[in-house]
């Protein structure tokens, strides 16, 4: 197999990914698989940062527009939820013998450390995952802004957005089997089109500092190692 390109990822994990597809909270099984993988991408020698979503919990925007809670406290506990998914995430990736850090942008004081981008660098180059939970640490922004911005501070060579689809489609392929694969797309289609694969803030983002990114499906194993041999697999915006 061909050698890995890249040096340094930065892996956007959903909340979906903690569970099955339609779930709710963490399920062991969901998270043991997900582990395993990203520990075995750890083997091949690259450093590995993640951003992890809290949707399986909760979405702050979502739950506040079905409930009395102002925005930016429910974006706080979507924050939490996060911190929650890190933790899990982290100790199940030392049971595999991965070394993990799990860094906030809230802060957890008793269970994880707090987001500074020389510690985070630090723990990179000494083999360590570093989960990035908290999102940015502000209301009214996504986890996918979060994933662009730290990929923008630790200068990441890609940013992997793992769903649960094979890449950006024409349409919702979850409700319109004519909707097709994109294979390639620019950051000004996804703006333009306003493609939901990212927020604008995030694609924006990755655009300024020219991350490129790869938009492909967590469920199907292999296809992330692919991505990181070289390989075309899902959708790539650059």
């Amino acid at each position: 197999m061909a050698e890995v390109k890249y040096k340094r990822i930065l892996l956007k994990l959903s909340g979906e990914s903690f569970c099955k597809p339609g779930g709710f909270g963490i399920e062991g099984a969901s998270l043991e698989s997900l582990a395993r993988r990203i520990a075995k991408i750890c083997k091949l020698g690259l450093e590995v940062a993640i951003v992890v979503g809290g949707g399986n919990f909760l979405r702050g925007e979502t739950f506040s527009k079905k409930s009395h809670i102002p925005r930016n406290t429910a974006d706080y506990m979507g924050m939490l939820a996060t911190v929650i998914n890190a933790c899990a995430l982290q100790e199940t990736l030392e049971k595999f013998g991965q070394p993990t850090r799990v860094l906030s942008a809230i802060e957890v004081a008793a269970i994880c450390e707090a987001f500074v981008r020389r510690r985070c660098l630090s723990h990179l180059k000494a083999g360590k995952v570093t989960i990035l939970a908290g999102g940015t640490g502000n209301p009214f922004f996504s986890t996918d802004t979060c994933a662009a911005l730290r990929s923008a501070e630790l200068n990441v060579d890609i940013l992997i957005k793992a769903t649960k689809v094979d890449g950006v489609y024409t349409d919702d392929p979850m409700t319109n089997s004519d909707a097709e694969l994109i294979d390639n797309l620019s950051y000004d289609d996804v703006l333009h089109k306003n493609l939901k694969v990212m927020d604008p803030a995030a694609i924006s983002l990755c655009r300024d500092n020219d991350i490129p990114i790869v938009v492909l499906n967590i469920f199907k194993e292999g296809d992330i190692t692919r991505v990181l041999h070289g390989e075309h697999v899902g959708t790539l915006i650059s």
